[in-house]
């Protein structure tokens, strides 16, 4: 046997170890139930692979997708029809964000937000399992869950409870060499499992698990809902694409390679739409599994697809003995999910960290936890973007020199010419704008300005329009005006001045041949 093909093959059979008591907790905890979670790791891990520009990722069901899923089921009132329309969209969605080439710009989104996000995603997941863990039917509000704790602890089942805390011994404290060969989420399963149905424990399990091929799904969708729909796909497509695209920069950064994002969401989205046909839990990229996958061995898309298919083979064949895998077990499993997906790198440095990115962590974070997921990556944005603005501005340097300045008054001897300069170092836009005006304001009592804008990195329409009504300001002022700038920014400023305001200006590359020119004039 090939032995790149051996190595791919035991990468898959690794990964897949860990894929299957995740995807059944997935599938519980999005409120679909275990067999559309573990079938979601199938397809999507399957299609992913097969056409996604990752080779040695792993996707299926994750902790963020099942936090939205569980959200649209409650939303939708777990109609299969209206949720398969949903991720099927979503699947869409991800495709067009991959021909349209929008994967590259998720490495612009500041990592304040990503750090709030994921947190705030594996709170929500530890949050989600306090009822299960406590032997209580599982509730999808944050909220709710907070505020019944207190009463829901008088309820506690005993038995799932010692369960739910035995396997969270299990996961947080076996040796490091007896979990590098059998995972810690499979130890739980073998251990536990057995055990509760010797000691006879009355807690919920799983249930029934077909050992048959998933039905197809056929999606439906109301005028009464088509916004929901619509509002949740975007979520799953932007949520999922996030997710993919950071485990695919972590799967560079671990074997040397680089991936194609545009690709890779194509691939994703073709896997997530199938998952929608086949009424399976959506999925991404998942961090864990592709990494153990890459130590196993797997360098190509073959341990992927591979993965799938032991998948397949398990869940047709000892579909029985997943049947009886206790509910309070899961909870303990995604409980460390949920710990694990917290961004200990922010964590561990808030208290030096800037007070700018602290703020937006927090604010993302909350958010995310209470409200909504994508409208705490938008607020983050937004949040971040305009702090990033304050700060360039404050960066942003504009001077007022005139005629009396050693350099003008020595080498040209034009005091009496009444010469202003402006003079800007850093950025010329929006933010900064303002700032220009209002130091040109004072300006009106001279004879000639000279606007030096040739340090500036950049202008933006903002700036320009400032600009332009400074410099229609002057000349109707009788005040003559010269521009020190580059060929480029001289030629963008003609180009947008559809009035010909700067067809009256003279421009020139530097101080010196402005003042020389200025001098000419003088002695003629």
């Amino acid at each position: 046997m090939n032995l790149n093909l051996q190595k791919n093959l035991f990468g898959g059979l690794t990964a897949a170890i860990i894929a299957l008591p995740l995807g059944l907790a997935f599938g519980v905890a999005s409120g679909m139930g275990a067999t559309a979670g573990i079938y979601g790791a199938i397809i999507l891990g399957f299609f992913a692979s097969l056409f996604g520009g990752t080779p040695t990722q792993i996707s299926g069901p994750t902790g963020p997708m099942t936090v939205v899923v569980a959200a649209a089921v409650v939303t939708l009132h777990a109609d299969i029809g209206l949720l398969a329309t949903t991720i099927l969209l979503a699947g869409f969605f991800q495709i067009i964000f991959g021909i349209t080439k929008i994967g590259k710009f998720v490495q612009y989104i500041p990592y304040p937000v990503i750090s709030g996000f994921m947190s705030g995603i594996g709170i929500i997941i530890i949050i989600l399992q306090i009822n299960p863990y406590l032997g209580l039917s599982s509730d999808a509000s944050v909220l709710n869950i907070l505020l019944s704790l207190p009463s829901n602890l008088d309820k506690t089942n005993s038995e799932a409870f010692i369960i739910a805390t035995a396997t969270i011994i299990i996961m947080f404290f076996t040796p490091n060499k007896i979990a590098k060969v059998i995972p810690t989420p499979l130890i739980a399963l073998i251990v536990l499992t057995p055990l509760s149905i010797y000691l006879g424990f009355h807690i919920d399990t799983i249930g029934e698990i077909p050992s048959t091929l998933p039905s197809i799904v056929l999606p439906s969708i109301g005028i009464e809902n088509y916004i929901q729909i619509i509002s949740i796909a975007f979520t799953l497509a932007v949520l999922g694409t996030i997710d993919t695209l950071l485990t695919s920069i972590v799967a560079d950064s671990v074997t040397g390679t680089k991936h194609k994002p545009n690709r890779e969401l194509i691939g994703q989205g073709i896997g997530n739409s199938i998952c929608g046909l086949f009424g399976a839990v959506p999925g991404a990229g998942a961090t864990m599994r592709t990494v153990v996958n890459v130590k196993s061995g797997g360098t190509n898309k073959i341990s992927g697809m591979t993965h799938a298919l032991i998948l397949l083979i398990t869940i047709l064949f000892f579909a029985p003995l997943a049947s009886q895998i206790p509910m309070a077990l899961l909870a303990g499993i995604l409980i460390k999910v949920g710990i694990d997906i917290l961004d200990y790198r922010f964590l561990s440095i808030w208290r030096e960290s800037p007070k700018y990115d602290l703020s937006i962590m927090l604010v993302v974070f909350f958010i995310t936890v209470f409200i909504d997921l994508i409208t705490a990556v938008g607020v983050g944005i937004v949040l971040a973007s305009l702090l990033m603005v304050y700060r360039v501005t404050q960066e942003t340097n504009i001077t007022l020199a005139d005629s009396d300045t050693e350099h003008i008054n020595e080498k040209y001897n034009l005091i009496d010419k009444k010469i202003r300069v402006i003079k800007i170092n850093g950025a010329f836009f929006f933010g900064s704008s303002t700032a220009f005006e209002s130091k040109a304001n004072s300006i009106l009592d001279t004879k000639i300005v000279i606007i030096d804008i040739f340090d500036v990195p950049f202008i933006d329409i903002t700036a320009i329009f400032t600009l332009k009504d400074l410099v229609l300001k002057l000349l109707s002022s009788n005040i003559e005006v010269k521009i020190i700038a580059k060929d480029r920014d001289k030629t963008q400023l003609l180009k947008l001045s559809k009035n010909h305001v700067f067809d009256d200006v003279m421009f020139c590359d530097n101080i010196d041949k402005a003042l020389e020119k200025i001098y000419a004039n003088s002695d003629t």
